[in-house]
């Protein structure tokens, strides 16, 4: 393991823990607080589905790195618990007081209350016990937990015998809590708690010993061996089909559960190799998110999104007038529906083009463009099926858009395209005229109203050119190689000159920082991890180059260490908006090149990708982009510094003075606007 860089699973853990930390703060109202819980309880569930199996598998490796695998495994295990402890002490001793100064009680690890008995009683026989399964554990046979649900294993003795009988707890099928407001009072429970106050009901006669929660965490990755063999989205299918069915990674399980009973779980359920995790009473809590309370005092001031001024009313001739940068969710998502509306519309429109890597499940980008190729536009739509928790949503799309005539092109084998990217050709007077729309973030109106994101429209020859051959080559479905002629001078596409280009941009500042010169990198990124361009910015931190990082999640970089990397600082910013926008920022000799793009830093998106990073020409847009970066580098409010053991320091402040970078952003925005 290299000592120049931290490990990318507990730097992400660090990255969760400062999610956690925005449920304990005071500044951050209420409501918004249990939702940092969800995301938290989600993103860790993620964890063990994607990371931890990795993990296992590395360990078991005989070539001298088990030892290390394990060792991260156990620190693994250490941070996760510290943070679960957190979550159950701000939750019991912060929040419920809270809610409970509301006028909200939130029944969490009490019985039900008496006056309260009676109607979730008659919620329980009408609403949840159509849903209920029971298994004894004694006769369980081919019965299997699916991944990530929730069951009861209650202890009982019946006929001088005992057994354990599982039961599953139905929150998607009847939601996760129940409301009822008596005499002022909103009282908020979990359907666990209402199947527990209901036990006789599910085993009549019996003598009830005991009731514990617990759930399993499934293995989430696909096995696709060989793409080029049969249907890629018949093999994808097949796959998504069986994935809930993976090797168990997690037992999670209350904690007051008799060790006998944890062990029939293990032996009957085949859970040896599993990770044993001791939790609460309750499982899932990322079902927080729709927790059933909705006020406006103890939620985010309500942002609205800020239309975006076009020049001219028809938006080909606003971006043939000038490059247009949109930044959502500050500024609304209806402009790039409108982009796609009038593609759809326009009689001059003949071709539009577009990368899909996440859709939303009700998709108007999908319809407008179903829409253009019934209206005779030649529409191309190369779709990502192997977008990880998104294959079925994706192969659902795909074959409507298909059955409307629109040609569809699968994946590449052996690469994911997360480039997002759009071309649109009109005829205008016999010559062709290219439109084209990069950002850094997904065709999803969805995410687009909590993901902050940067979307570039323009009609500069060369980069649209570039785009086009990109496209043509897409269509080939062949990994990258010495027969392919696309060496672009604009874009920086993954497979192709990305990388190489980084590295000399980075290089260049460098040559400047030895001969005496300013020379700065402000870089923007979800995650860093790929250790060559990791040591190419510890090599020009050590020729004197000023190095700015704002890294959300994973850092492997180790910042401030001397002789190594005195001239990098990393901060990290969660605040109501997730950070997802890449910006990267060379000094240039003064004369600044801005790029945005698609690529994170990681391994995955420099080697195993089809990426488009692409320049920001503009003057005036790339002086905004500089202010939004110095804006968030200031903020106080929200921002921590990544110091070089990966921990979160220095932040973030309740105080009146802290300043926010996500709240001036948008009142930039907003006031530019008028």
């Amino acid at each position: 393991m290299n000592p120049h860089l931290t490990n990318r699973d507990i730097s992400w853990l660090s990255f969760n823990g400062r999610v956690l930390l925005e449920a304990t703060r005071q500044g951050v109202p209420l409501l918004e607080r249990l939702k940092f819980l969800s995301i938290y309880s989600s993103n860790l569930d993620e964890f063990y589905r994607v990371r931890i199996p990795a993990l296992i598998a590395l360990s078991r490796i005989d070539d001298g790195r088990e030892k290390a695998e394990e060792d991260t495994l156990d620190e693994v295990s250490r941070v996760i618990a510290g943070q679960q402890q957190t979550f159950g002490r701000v939750l019991r001793e912060a929040l419920l007081p809270s809610l409970e100064a509301q006028g909200i009680r939130f029944v969490y690890r009490q019985p039900v209350p008496e006056l309260l008995k009676a109607a979730t009683k008659a919620y329980f026989l009408s609403r949840i016990a159509a849903f209920l399964q029971l298994v004894r554990l004694s006769a369980a046979g081919d019965f299997f937990p699916e991944n990530n649900k929730i069951y009861f294993a209650i202890g009982i003795t019946e006929g001088g015998k005992e057994d354990v009988v599982i039961v599953n707890i139905p929150a998607p099928e009847c939601g996760r809590f129940y409301t009822d407001t008596i005499e002022g009072i909103q009282y908020v429970l979990t359907i666990d708690d209402i199947i527990k106050d209901n036990l006789a009901f599910l085993v009549p006669g019996a003598e009830v010993r005991s009731c514990y929660s617990f759930k399993i965490t499934r293995d989430a990755e696909l096995d696709l061996a060989d793409e080029f063999k049969g249907d890629i989205a018949e093999k994808i299918e097949q796959q998504i089909n069986i994935r809930d069915l993976g090797l168990a990674t997690r037992l999670l399980y209350d904690a007051g559960m008799p060790a006998a009973e944890l062990q029939q779980l293990v032996q009957t359920f085949h859970l040896e190799n599993a990770t044993q995790v001791e939790g609460g009473a309750y499982h899932n809590l990322r079902d927080l998110a729709d927790f059933p309370v909705k006020r406006d005092s103890l939620s985010y001031e309500r942002w609205p999104s800020v239309p975006y001024r076009l020049p001219r009313e028809r938006i080909f001739d606003s971006i043939q007038e000038q490059d247009m940068l949109l930044h959502v969710p500050y500024h609304s998502y209806d402009t790039v529906l409108q982009f796609f509306n009038e593609a759809a519309l326009d009689p001059l429109v003949t071709d539009i083009s577009i990368t899909l890597y996440r859709m939303a499940g009700d998709s108007l980008i999908g319809n407008a463009l179903m829409s253009a190729a019934r209206n005779g536009k030649n529409v191309t739509v190369f779709v990502e099926l192997k977008a990880r928790f998104d294959e079925a949503n994706n192969i659902r799309w795909s074959k409507r858009l298909k059955a409307a005539g629109v040609k569809i092109i699968y994946s590449i084998p052996g690469l994911k395209v997360h480039a997002k990217v759009a071309l649109v050709k009109r005829k205008v007077e016999g010559r062709s005229v290219y439109y084209g729309l990069l950002a850094t973030g997904n065709f999803n109106e969805g995410t687009a109203r909590f993901y902050t994101d940067h979307i570039l429209m323009t009609t500069h020859k060369g980069m649209l050119r570039e785009l086009e051959l990109l496209f043509i080559f897409l269509a080939k479905r062949r990994e990258p190689g010495t027969g392919d002629r696309f060496t672009p001078e604009h874009l920086l596409v993954a497979q192709f000159n990305l990388q190489n280009e980084f590295l000399r941009l980075i290089g260049e500042e460098t040559t400047a920082a030895r001969q005496g010169k300013p020379a700065s990198i402000c870089i923007k990124l979800n995650n860093l991890e790929e250790e060559v361009m990791i040591n190419k910015l510890y090599e020009a931190a050590q020729a004197g180059v000023k190095i700015t990082l704002l890294i959300r999640g994973i850092c492997r970089l180790k910042p401030g260490v001397p002789g190594l990397s005195e001239g990098i600082t990393v901060k990290r910013i969660v605040d109501r908006y997730l950070e997802h926008g890449r910006i990267f920022i060379f000094h240039n000799n003064g004369d600044p090149k801005v790029y945005l793009g698609s690529a994170d830093w990681m391994n995955r998106n420099i080697y195993r990708r089809i990426e488009v990073c692409f320049p920001v020409y503009d003057t005036q847009l790339k002086a905004a982009l500089q202010e939004m970066m110095r804006i968030q580098l200031a903020d106080t409010g929200s921002a921590v510094t990544v110091d070089a053991a990966g921990n979160n320091t220095g932040g973030p402040s309740d105080g009146p003075d802290a300043t926010h970078a996500q709240q001036t952003i948008y009142q930039m925005i907003k006031q530019s606007s008028l």
